[in-house]
């Protein structure tokens, strides 16, 4: 006859003892990242293009619980737009996401302009 031992959740383990929670760095780049392509939908709209926009991540544990993050996050724009309001909407919605979803505090997010869209030049060849 077989003894059953009891569930890992009865036995009491002090707090301190039973580990922590880390969330992955490649984690908080997919939800800075999709911040970032939400903000830039909401921006324009009308963008045929869609919205890119690539993250890396720079993590400190410092701060509790989860730490600290530094997000650099390069994305491409349309224009003509204005880019600075982009570029804010993009800090803000990305910071506020990384500290509800992977519950980080965000140090600075800094927003690179990788390449500017023209739908107007679209159609046309690229100059030389």
């Amino acid at each position: 006859m077989a003894t059953v031992s009891p569930p890992a959740a009865a036995v009491d383990v002090p707090a301190g003892e039973r580990g922590a929670t880390r969330v992955a760095d490649r984690v908080v780049a997919k939800i800075a990242a999709r911040a970032a392509r939400e903000a830039l939908r909401e921006a324009s709209p009308g963008d045929p293009t869609g919205a890119h926009a690539t993250v890396t991540v720079t993590r400190r544990d410092v701060h509790p619980p989860f730490g600290e993050a530094r997000l650099r996050i390069a994305v491409e724009l349309v224009y003509p737009a204005p880019i600075g309001p982009q570029c804010g909407l993009v800090r803000r919605q990305v910071a506020e996401r990384v500290r509800t979803l992977a519950g980080m505090t965000v140090a600075e997010v800094a927003v690179q302009v990788e390449r500017l869209n023209s739908p107007l030049l679209a159609d046309r060849e690229r100059l030389r």
